[in-house]
């Protein structure tokens, strides 16, 4: 067996061992009655921003806790925190990505009494598809900035999630994104995933925040 075969099998080993234990992890939270909310996407699409628009929406209707998931610094989880939600930061390092192993000597933390929880994925398209946490909903959180290829760009993470949120609509007129090329990315998205729902907004206005919370059904 050559050293490539090797790696490879290593890593499926790995892929393989995350999703049982990811199974493991939702299991814990419908035995807790936690509704559980992972949110991916690239540095800068707005993720942290998103997630304090739904805290501010939902904290007098849910008891919310968010785990920040980033290489360094727990700036994401103070911004949070502003927003009247607990949080616990993850560092992971040079690690891309949040796994089922990573978070789970994190929940002994989430108060008994909290029923609903983000998770916050470290800035990455790639690496978290492969990787998930056990949550019952995964959203994908990409900016209008990305440009036109994005998505075929990066189809695996397309294929597993549940809601694409396409942030910063509020700019579009000045990146060359006008409604055709929007549509077109929504097209893009269909072809991988004919079942997700797309959302077009801002996190910055508010726009889109709504239209995603019923999307969660929350």
């Amino acid at each position: 067996m050559t050293e490539w075969q090797n790696f490879v099998n290593v890593e499926e080993d790995l892929i393989a061992a995350n999703v049982k234990l990811a199974k493991e992890n939702e299991e814990i939270f419908n035995k807790r009655d936690l509704m559980v909310y992972e949110i991916m996407g690239n540095i800068g699409s707005g993720k942290t921003k998103i997630i304090g628009k739904l805290v501010e929406h939902l904290k007098d209707k849910y008891k919310i806790f968010v785990i920040n998931g980033d290489c360094a610094t727990d700036i994401d989880a103070e911004r949070i925190k502003s927003h009247g939600a607990e949080t616990i930061q993850i560092n992971t390092g040079k690690e891309c990505h949040l796994d089922a192993f990573t978070i789970r000597p994190v929940f002994n933390k989430i108060p008994k009494d909290v029923n609903l929880c983000f998770i916050e994925q470290v800035g990455n398209m790639i690496c978290p598809a492969d990787f998930p946490l056990g949550a019952k909903h995964r959203t994908v959180v990409f900016e209008i900035t990305n440009g036109p290829y994005i998505v075929r760009k990066h189809p695996f993470i397309f294929a597993i999630t549940n809601i694409v949120f396409i942030n910063k609509v509020d700019i579009a007129e000045y990146v060359d994104m006008d409604k055709p090329a929007r549509d077109k990315l929504k097209e893009d998205i269909n072809k991988i995933n004919k079942n997700v729902k797309v959302i077009f907004g801002s996190a910055k206005t508010g726009e889109g925040i709504e239209e995603l919370i019923s999307a969660m059904d929350l």
